[in-house]
Parts: structure tokens; C-alpha cells; sequence
């Protein structure tokens, strides 16, 4: 099987919370007059913007892989280990930058017991570990419930 990669979703309700806590920072270089902290604030908002937006779900050799900043490993998982996938909002720390996630539940004795992840074309997902995994139990739902505006999910 070829190497299929997934990017993360991005929640736009996390995204505007982290970037609603750099306003303070801001607001104190602007009335300060500190310019030169501009560059590191920025430096930091670039960081955070590049965690956001640089995670990837890889699946290759019948393995998952995260990946941060599309190159820093994250963990891997051997597909054959997961025992089901099931709708979570966890909010645990977790390479998802979305709180709709999926929960992938893993053998007893395996390295992570559970990863929590939010690839953007999700079926695609689910079908690719179904086809390395035929035994995988899957239990995602897609409702319309209040949280969710125009796709826009939390």
C-alpha cells in the first residue's frame, strides 16, 4: 500500500483562543513602546501558527505515524494494534488541533493505549485503517448539533 497522508483539522474556535492570548503581549509592546519584542512575540505566534498547521497523520508500512511540523515525529502505532476508532472531545493534550477527534483505542501491552487525533478527510482515514485492519471497530458519528456552525466544528 502507498503512503497516504492526512492533514489535521483545525478547529477555528482553538485557533482564535490561542490567538486571543497573544493580544495582552501585543497590547504591552504597542504601549511600551518595545518594538524590538515584536519579534519575539511574533517569533512565538509563528511557532504556534506552524504547530497548528504542520501536523500530519501518515500511513505507511502498516503504520501510523504523527508528525509535527511535517518532519518531527510525534509517535507511531502499528495499525494491526488498534482495536476500534471511536468520536471524541477530549480535550487531553493530544497532535490534533481540533477538539473533534477521533479516539484510537489500542491492544493491552501496546506503547499508547489510545491516540487522539483529527485527520480533515476523516472516511478516507477510517477506510485506509480499515483496509490494513479489517478487525477495527468503528463507531463515528457525524450529527448536527449546536456546537457545529456552517461545518464549523469545535
Amino acid at each position: 500500500m502507498e503512503k497516504k497522508v492526512f492533514r489535521s483539522r483545525v478547529s477555528v474556535l482553538m485557533l482564535a483562543f490561542v490567538l486571543a492570548l497573544f493580544i495582552p503581549g501585543f497590547m504591552s509592546i504597542f504601549n511600551h513602546r518595545a518594538y524590538q519584542g515584536l519579534i519575539l512575540v511574533g517569533g512565538i505566534l509563528l511557532l504556534v501558527l506552524l504547530l497548528f498547521f504542520g501536523m500530519r497523520y501518515i500511513i505507511s508500512d502498516g503504520k501510523l505515524y504523527g508528525k509535527i511540523f511535517w518532519v518531527i515525529p510525534s509517535g507511531s502505532v502499528d495499525v494491526k494494534n488498534i482495536i476500534s476508532v471511536e468520536r471524541s472531545y477530549n480535550p487531553v493534550s493530544s497532535a490534533a488541533a481540533s477538539l473533534k477527534r477521533l479516539e484510537l483505542k489500542c491492544k493491552k501491552g501496546a506503547k499508547w493505549p489510545f491516540l487522539l487525533i483529527s485527520p480533515v478527510r476523516e472516511q478516507e482515514f477510517l477506510d485506509t485503517l480499515k483496509q490494513l485492519n479489517p478487525d477495527i471497530y468503528i463507531r463515528v458519528t457525524n450529527k448536527n448539533a449546536a456546537y457545529r456552525f456552517w461545518d464549523w466544528d469545535i
